[in-house]
């Protein structure tokens, strides 16, 4: 997770923060969409019609954490986080409980009701995505598998492909803002972008399981220490950076 590392680590501003995440972000999903696209696992209909619907969200998402100080914004994001580690562990439990799956029809149907509601989960994918800087596959896979019936591989691919397009309007508005560190963005874009290449290869030899409870442990224990030790060790490099007394644009 990298908004904890860079508001308890780091000490930048929530806005900071998310701005810079969701550049590095994007580098993630842009390079792993690029690896799906090859291997012809997107599903681009579906894809470009969840992504329109993100747009607005994570325009909003950008718009509201503008508001948010320091205190409210560490509150919620662990309440987001101690509900995304429930989730992660309760993935089978959900899956057990599906319904029936929709029909080609439906799917290839933008007025179905079960797209409508994928559109109208994309719209709040997108919302949280620029709100605490994160990517939005956690929610959007469980929905693509689970409610409209794709494989695994599916769901990852176009998922990425969606965030891909959601993490770029919400660094764009970060970046008007003047509230994406681009050295820190590029020193952590190097990594995501080999990783992202790595993890689309690796994904399809993978079981999903164990990944799945070690992402869910790991949640679990950022919400448990919001506090990072290492902030105190780098308060000095901070000062001398100057993120935290960035001044950014209303």
């Amino acid at each position: 997770m990298i908004v904890p590392l860079l508001l308890f680590g780091l000490g930048f501003t929530p806005q900071q923060a998310v701005g810079t995440s969701l550049a590095v972000v994007f580098l993630n999903a842009f390079s792993g969409s690029i690896a799906y696209m090859i291997q012809g696992r997107v599903l681009y209909r579906m894809g470009m019609a969840f992504a329109v619907a993100t747009i607005p969200g994570a325009l909003l998402g950008a718009t509201l954490v503008q508001h948010l100080g320091s205190r409210w914004f560490t509150l919620l994001f662990a309440l987001f986080l101690l509900a995304l580690s429930g989730l992660l562990l309760r993935g089978q439990t959900f899956r057990r409980r599906a319904h029936r799956h929709p029909t080609p029809e439906e799917l290839n149907s933008l007025r179905s009701p079960i797209m409508r509601l994928g559109m109208l989960l994309s719209f709040l994918v997108g919302v949280i995505s620029s709100l605490f800087g994160i990517g939005g596959g956690i929610v959007h896979v469980p929905f693509l598998i689970v409610i409209l019936g794709l494989s695994v591989h599916s769901a990852t691919a176009t998922s990425h492909f969606v965030l891909a397009i959601t993490s770029l309007v919400g660094t764009l508005v970060f970046l008007r803002n003047g509230q994406v560190v681009l050295s820190v963005a590029a020193a952590m874009g190097v990594g995501v972008l080999l990783g992202a290449q790595a993890g689309a290869r690796l994904s399809i030899r993978m079981r999903s399981e164990p990944i799945r409870r070690m992402l869910a442990f790991a949640v679990l224990v950022f919400r448990s220490r919001p506090h990072h030790p290492a902030r105190d060790r780098l308060s000095g490099w901070r000062g001398r950076n100057g993120y935290a007394k960035s001044s950014m644009k209303a």
